[in-house]
């Protein structure tokens, strides 16, 4: 019986500082762009690029939500 191997690669490509602070420290944010890429047996099935946040102080993963609109 073969074993499929399978999991998930991720690359960092770059970060910059990003504008805002910290809601549980107040220190500052960085920005990281992340490719992650989903394999099984050594074949990419996937591949998606994310921008991660997190403090610089206290290094925290901060997630951001999206704006809410509201028809008023």
């Amino acid at each position: 019986m073969a074993m499929l191997l399978c999991g998930k690669e991720e690359k960092v490509l770059g970060g910059q500082k990003a504008p805002g602070s910290c809601p549980y420290c107040g220190g500052g944010v960085a920005a990281t762009d992340v490719e992650a890429k989903w394999v099984l047996c050594c074949l990419p099935l996937c591949r998606r690029a994310k921008r991660r946040f997190a403090c610089t102080a206290c290094a925290r993963r901060l997630v951001t939500y999206p704006a809410i609109l509201h028809d008023d």
